[in-house]
């Protein structure tokens, strides 16, 4: 199965060109693109599949770039788990930017986007097949750089380049921090593979490096709070598919590399797994609060992959405090919780990204303020997003409520008997986990009302119309893998049980999730909600066909005819939940008042931003700019002295070199 999921590799990373020798203006290039792309995510996926059915593990090499160092490759459960979703969304994303992003109609960078949009894909799949540090690295800076091409896709606007470099800034560090754990690896074993280190190698002070360098490096990507700041101005500004695979796909690669690298480390004392759960439910909550204060809907939506990574980080936090504990049940559901919110994540945030750029592209506009009424001419995009946004609050039937069930049973499992420590934790993030549910509810019922809802409130909005046969076909099957999952959660379990053992090799194994949480009762109750919001819904239209819309007018405060800006918005609907957490948020409103004595108009426009980026690292940018102004003259566009200044670092790193594997001897020992 390693050798079909290289193929599908290959071919994502080909997909784009045959483009590039197409016209401008051809549709050749982008139908030879989508059709080995979604050739190769099918070959990857059936492979990925197998795997994951198979359990074990299948290793493998390719040749290196130098001579005798050759790159490691692994297929085992828990990269299969992870293959999954990248090729599922690649090939979602691909069929929806046939008609989203038309090569006819963005001729500039129509070809750029379809080339990195596989390069993209075949590298998050490289990521999660390497098996050594070099593999691991080489395939991670062509995924940065990809994304980096495609979040710029639109460069000809400011907006779009400052978030293209705050990415590429921000993605870097976390590379050089990559590179320190990889050395620090190779440093305390002799090798770059990716295998288990035995306590009696590796030194707490070690490990506990190790574990921060991995957590800074995997937490940038994941965009865990505070290392996200890259994260809504990329995805917000990155046409809306590739915001998708953005989302549900690149930031779970961090999840990926802290779940690979903690699994191979000796057990963590109990305050990491108690700091992963602080941090999980402080990146929760921080992305919905700042989710409920934005009015751009895609800069909304990337706040809440925000708030889903804190989730995702909670059950990682729980299962690294039942190992601490030496509690299976805690480590099955923890695991279990988080891997499968993994794929819930995907699902529903792609589905709600794809649905909310078909908005956009029929309205023309993200801010939320300028759609309105969209049910009326969009009802397909409206029911799909209304899927989506039902799961990722949680609510059952569908699949949000399963994975955060796992960690709700594994939180609530931890009792004072067994570990002080880790039970002091459970009565406060099983409450926080719930808040950031209920909050998530508030912003969903907020920006659908606003976007779908409501009258029509610009003339753009008013001649919206469906989206194109590719974008829905793009979007259902997600939307049925929300209520799949949601309806038929058992089914899945034995899949999760083969990857929580192959995070976790234990003697005894962890206990199935299947004997853990009352599935069958669960499934009942998660069928009979959705026949009665079926039968619910066919009454509802039955009614309205039969009898037609009644019409009367009501109390209307001395207007006979509401207009849209008497209606509320999304603004105004957040407005008490923002002042509430206006400590954290600290909105701002422009409020233009006019001299007039009956003025025609008057406007008015809130905002929040977000304190990391501009009260620590803008101002912090601010001031290293002034410092390195001085050093501008050493700037003279001369190559020479250029080759200078390279040769003279080389030394100087060459010196650092010896002393740094000195210091390294001393502290290891040898």
């Amino acid at each position: 199965m390693l050798e079909l999921s290289l193929v599908g590799v290959v071919l994502a990373a080909l997909s784009g060109a045959p483009g590039l020798v197409c016209g401008e203006r051809s549709r050749v290039g982008q139908r030879i693109a989508t059709t080995l792309l979604i050739g190769g995510a099918a070959l990857g996926a059936l492979a990925a599949i197998v795997g994951l059915a198979r359990g074990g593990a299948e290793v493998g090499e390719l040749p290196g770039p130098l001579s005798g160092l050759a790159l490691h490759l692994r297929l085992d459960p828990l990269a299969a788990f992870f293959l999954i979703p990248v090729y599922v969304l690649g090939a979602a994303g691909a069929l929806y930017g046939e008609r989203y992003w038309r090569q006819a109609e963005h001729p500039e960078n129509g070809r750029k986007l379809r080339l990195c949009f596989g390069v993209l894909i075949a590298a998050l799949a490289g990521v999660v097949l390497a098996g050594d540090g070099v593999a691991f690295l080489f395939a991670w800076e062509i995924m940065a750089l990809a994304a980096f091409l495609l979040v710029t896709t639109e460069d000809e606007r400011a907006e779009v380049r400052q978030a293209g470099w705050i990415y590429l800034v921000s993605t870097h560090v976390g590379t050089l921090a990559l590179f320190a754990l990889f050395g620090l690896w190779w440093c305390v074993t002799g090798s770059l593979e990716l295998r288990p280190l035995s306590p009696l190698v590796v030194a707490p002070g070690i490990a506990s490096s190790l574990f921060l360098l991995a957590l800074l490096g995997f937490g940038l990507k994941a965009g865990i709070v505070p290392m996200h700041f890259w994260l809504p101005s990329a995805h917000s500004n990155a046409p809306s598919h590739v915001s998708a695979l953005l989302s549900g796909v690149m930031l779970k690669i961090g999840i990926y590399g802290l779940l690979r690298i903690l699994a191979l480390l000796p057990a963590p004392p109990l305050a990491v797994g108690m700091a992963m759960l602080a941090i999980g439910a402080a990146s929760a909550l921080y992305g919905v609060l700042f989710a409920l204060g934005q009015h751009d809907v895609k800069r909304l939506l990337a706040y809440h992959s925000v708030e889903n990574i804190g989730i995702i980080a909670m059950g990682l936090g729980l299962a690294l405090i039942g190992v601490s504990a030496r509690q299976p049940a805690w480590i099955a559901l923890g695991i279990g919780g988080c891997l499968l919110h993994v794929w819930n994540h995907a699902l529903f945030k792609a589905l709600l990204f794809l649905a909310a750029g078909a908005a956009i592209h029929a309205v023309g506009t993200r801010e939320i303020e300028r759609f309105g009424g969209l049910a009326r001419s969009m009802p397909r995009t409206a029911a799909l997003f209304a899927i989506g946004a039902a799961a990722i609050c949680g609510l059952p039937p569908l699949n949000g409520f399963v994975s955060e069930l796992l960690i709700y049973v594994g939180l609530l499992r931890i009792d004072a008997g067994s570990s002080a420590g880790a039970a002091s934790l459970a009565p406060f993030a099983a409450p926080l986990l719930a808040m950031a549910g209920a909050l998530a509810i508030a912003c969903f019922v907020k920006v659908f009302g606003a976007v779908f809802l409501g009258p029509v409130r610009s003339e753009a909005a008013a001649r919206a119309h469906e989206s194109p046969r590719a974008m829905l076909l793009a979007m259902t099957p997600l939307a049925l893998g929300c209520v799949a999952i949601g309806v038929l959660p058992a089914v899945l379990m034995p899949t999760l049980d083969h990857v929580v053992r192959t995070w976790a090799p234990l003697e005894p194994p962890p206990p199935s999730l299947s004997t853990l949480v009352p599935w069958p009762e669960l499934m009942a109750t998660n069928g009979a909600l959705i026949a009665i919001a079926l039968a619910g819904a066919l009454w509802i239209r039955g009614r309205s066909l039969r009898s037609g819309t009644a019409q009367a007018v009501t109390w209307d405060c001395g207007y006979a005819r509401p207009g849209p800006r008497m209606a509320y918005t999304a603004s105004s609907f957040a407005d008490i939940l923002v002042d509430l957490h206006g400590w954290l948020l600290r909105p701002r409103s422009e409020n233009a008042v006019s001299s007039e004595s009956f003025p025609a108009s008057r406007s008015f426009h809130s905002s929040v931003r977000d304190p990391v980026m501009e009260s620590i690292l803008a101002p912090l940018w601010a001031g290293v700019r002034r410092l390195l102004v001085p050093l501008r003259v050493v700037q003279q566009g001369r190559v020479q002295q250029y080759l200078v200044y390279v040769l003279v670092t080389l030394c100087l790193l060459l010196a650092s070199l010896f002393s740094i594997e000195g210091v390294l001897m001393r502290l290891l020992g040898w």
